[in-house]
């Protein structure tokens, strides 16, 4: 099997569907540092229709909520949202740090048809009829009407001066997860698998820069030991030429040393001997 049998040619671009409330930049950021000549386009859904875009190919993966019809679809979860209710700042639940469903039994609770929490028994008293949204939920809230329950990044989202959260230790959660037609996980799909999984650049899955030949390697080494045994060689032969100097300037030195020692002769006028010399007359 050939590199681009395994590998097949990336797609020339990638659509990333997510929910409101979930926060995309900074897998975006990555896969733009890694991956430059693939744009990834963003396309926000209702949380409710993201399963049905993902099946019907508007998008080759999807942040998405969980629970919801996962038929023909792969999810990972990625984490679960603190569940928080939201209410007026003047309202009684702000005075708390935390509350259960069972304070809220005298409340009527919104209950907005894009919700994802999936409860049992909805708590408190139901409203009249359900909002469309959770936009417009919120905007209930603060006109005092009721109070919503819902996923705290939804909380910061709809973000009023007027309004605040608090959570609910007891209340159904929303789980964050990356979502795709399980049929269909390319290649550009288990790269963004890795980026949110937190995989290095060098991890195994999916396609990996080519590396340097072996054989390539194995010539600069061996090059580069030619080099090093070389200097090797001519610090050696340093060595011993300097060696022999010091040697032979030691015996130089010394045989002047014994000459000047012993040196009598010839500038005394006195032979070897002991005898005067004679004159000639």
């Amino acid at each position: 099997m050939t590199g681009s049998e395994a590998h097949p040619p990336l797609s020339p671009s990638f659509r990333l569907a997510y929910v409101p409330g979930v926060t995309p930049g900074k897998w975006v950021r990555i896969w733009n540092e890694r991956l430059p000549d693939v744009p990834l386009t963003l396309l926000q859904v209702p949380a409710p229709e993201a399963p049905d875009t993902l099946r019907d190919r508007g998008a080759d993966a999807g942040l998405v909520r969980l629970p919801m019809d996962r038929t023909g679809l792969s999810a990972i979860p990625l984490y679960t949202e603190t569940t928080v209710v939201i209410v007026p700042k003047d309202h009684l639940v702000a005075a708390v740090e935390e509350v259960t469903t069972g304070d809220l039994a005298d409340e009527i609770v919104l209950h907005p048809l894009d919700d994802t929490l999936g409860w049992e028994t909805l708590p408190g008293r139901p409203a009249f009829e359900r909002p469309a949204t959770t936009a417009d939920a919120v905007e209930l809230v603060a006109a005092g009407i009721g109070v919503l329950v819902a996923p705290q990044s939804l909380a910061r989202l709809h973000h009023r001066k007027d309004l605040t959260y608090r959570p609910v230790t007891d209340a159904p959660t929303s789980r964050v997860a990356l979502s795709w037609i399980e049929d269909e996980t390319t290649d550009l799909v288990e790269h963004f698998i890795g980026i949110v999984r937190g995989r290095t650049v060098n991890s195994t899955r999916g396609p990996q820069p080519a590396a340097a030949p072996p054989k390539q390697r194995g010539r600069a080494g061996a090059k580069g030991g030619g080099r090093g045994a070389a200097s090797g060689r001519s610090a050696a032969g340093k060595g011993q030429r300097g060696g022999t100097a010091g040697a032979g300037g030691a015996k130089g030195a010394r045989t002047a040393k014994g000459g000047k020692g012993t040196g009598t002769g010839k500038g005394s006028g006195t032979p070897k001997g002991g005898r005067p010399r004679r004159r000639p007359s």
